[in-house]
């Protein structure tokens, strides 16, 4: 839970208030895509809790009453944007779905072990009201509302909106944003700078049925390869960056936490490079590529070349660190960012990926890795997928992955995880030198549930974490 909110709001007052006085995180949602046909999705509650007989178990599953949504990632009503007002409470998990563009509002105050469906916002109401489809990612705002991003618009064509929940009566209040972008995907906001800073992933045609490398190499699949900049207070997108080929695909953006830093990190994960987007003397904001993953040259893969694919990002509290996730490769990454612009290595480890030594694909030449990493099993089970989806504890000292990134995908590079599903493990940090070692004590298999494997996507802490909470 947060820390003792009686006089204050959900969250922190800082972020270093956070990293220092936050409680050890106890529990963990995760969105879980259903791999059985006829099933739903569902929001699993997980014990991360040490001392707790149940460490290391799903121990309730919240079931959704759809089948087919692709629940993904999910935001909360409120967080540390809010702690400055003591009646607001983070009380409820928003889940946009990227499929069915149905929105789940749960419940996780009442019981925070056993989370229950408030309320569910058909499509018909996020069509009609919002003007979108494929509802992405979730922020809480200090106005009590919840902004959701898109990427498609009520017709599935691509369009880079926005649109505002009312976190109090649960309805979609209409789009934030004057005039949209042509894509969307992920956003992050900073009002001290007036700014809201936001990515193109591509349409939705080319991210639903997978990616079809001759529809890519021909130009009739779009992804994107720009970055996004609107005024906080117009809503008005001020400024457009082409990154080229060096940034295809953007898929994350995550602000420095301090609120007076003007910097922002993008990875792109087509180009699997890493930019630094920050804010100039006159104003405007500039991109400047300050990391890159090299390809590996391969056989027997879709491609001649592969990338790293980074996928996800975070950013500890204190902003020392970045981290990100090679979907392809396997890897997640860790580096100092002390010096802005020039990020610095300090900690790798594999999480599955294509490059295994027991993969099929043959690595021809690799200038970063001198052998192929070993498979990785827990409990006598081969794990499947890269890793994807990353989250942090508040201390720094515990990094989560999950392996899925979205099921027409999974099915298509990872098609043994598609039939036998995710993994949910833990990576040690040390936060004071650097370095990623992996907890071989912990791991949750969501291919061994008695009624069918699911998918795993992003997990969450009900007292708020580093990519969900926003201070002012």
């Amino acid at each position: 839970m947060d820390k003792d909110s009686c006089c204050h709001g959900p969250g922190y007052a800082s972020p270093k208030d956070a990293m220092r006085n936050g409680p050890r995180e106890k529990l963990l949602y995760v969105p879980c895509v259903s791999l059985a046909p006829g099933k739903p999705d569902s929001l699993a509650t997980i014990d991360v809790d040490p001392e707790s007989k149940t460490y290391c178990k799903v121990i309730h599953r919240l079931w959704m009453p759809y089948v087919g949504d692709e629940v993904h990632h999910s935001g909360w009503n409120s967080c540390s944007s809010c702690y400055d007002k003591a009646t607001e409470k983070r009380s409820h998990l928003v889940l946009p779905c990227v499929t069915s563009s149905r929105v789940y509002v749960v419940d996780t105050l009442t019981d925070e072990r056993q989370p229950r469906i408030t309320k569910v916002i058909e499509p018909e109401e996020v069509h009609s009201k919002g003007g979108i489809s494929m509802p992405h990612s979730a922020h809480c705002l200090a106005s009590g509302d919840v902004m959701l991003s898109s990427i498609g618009d009520e017709n599935g064509n691509s369009k880079g909106s926005f649109v505002l929940i009312d976190a109090k009566e649960w309805r979609v209040k209409g789009r934030w944003e004057k005039e949209s972008a042509d894509m969307g995907h992920d956003f992050w906001y900073k009002p001290r700078h007036n700014v809201m800073i936001s990515t193109e992933l591509g349409e939705p045609r080319a991210i639903q049925s997978g990616f079809n490398v001759d529809r890519f190499q021909k130009g009739l699949d779009k992804f994107g390869r720009c970055i996004n900049v609107w005024d906080w207070t117009t809503r008005e997108l001020i400024q457009t960056m082409e990154l080229g080929p060096d940034g295809q695909l953007p898929t994350e953006v995550r602000m420095l936490h301090d609120p007076e830093e003007a910097i922002a990190y993008v990875n792109c994960a087509l180009s699997s490079t890493v930019w630094i987007v920050s804010k100039t003397k006159d104003g405007s904001w500039k991109a400047e590529k300050v990391i890159t993953v090299e390809n590996k040259k391969v056989e027997n893969w879709i491609l001649p070349e592969m990338p790293g694919l980074i996928l996800d990002q975070l950013i500890s509290l204190d902003d020392r660190f970045l981290f990100f996730s090679n979907w392809a490769h396997g890897d997640i990454r860790q580096y100092d960012i002390t010096d802005r612009r020039k990020p610095k290595l300090v900690g790798q480890v594999f999480i599955g990926g294509l490059i295994c030594k027991d993969s099929p694909v043959k690595v021809t030449e690799d200038k970063e890795l001198k052998e192929r990493p070993d498979p990785l099993y827990f409990g006598g089970k081969r794990v499947q997928g890269g890793a994807q989806q990353l989250q942090l504890s508040l201390d720094g000292k515990r990094l989560y992955v999950t392996t899925s990134l979205y099921s027409a995908w999974d099915r298509q590079f990872y098609p043994e995880m598609a039939e036998k599903g995710a993994w949910l493990l833990m990576v040690n940090v040390d936060t004071d030198r650097g370095g990623l070692t992996l907890n071989k004590d912990f791991f949750v298999d969501f291919g061994a549930f008695s009624d069918g494997p699911t998918l795993a996507n992003v997990p969450r802490f009900p007292g708020g974490d580093c990519k969900s909470d926003i201070w002012l």
